[in-house]
């Protein structure tokens, strides 16, 4: 079943990297919220910031929220 969200941040990684998707494709690994806001302005949302990226319903986090970026 696919994610209702475009957005999807997945859980940390050894490394505490998180993988990211943006409408299915893996656009690369976060390592905090600004890494997700650089992802989304490559991806062609200009208007994000770390706020929106933590406050966004268009964001699925799994394992964690925002907050969270260790295994």
């Amino acid at each position: 079943m696919a994610s209702p969200q475009p957005i999807v941040v997945y859980p940390p990684g050894e490394d505490g990297g998180r993988r990211v998707r943006v409408d299915g494709r893996f656009v690369g690994m976060a390592y905090g919220p600004l890494d997700i806001v650089e992802f989304l302005r490559l991806a062609g949302l200009d208007d994000v910031d770390d706020d929106w990226v933590r406050a966004s319903a268009l964001i699925e986090w799994r394992g964690g929220g925002a907050e969270v970026w260790e295994h």
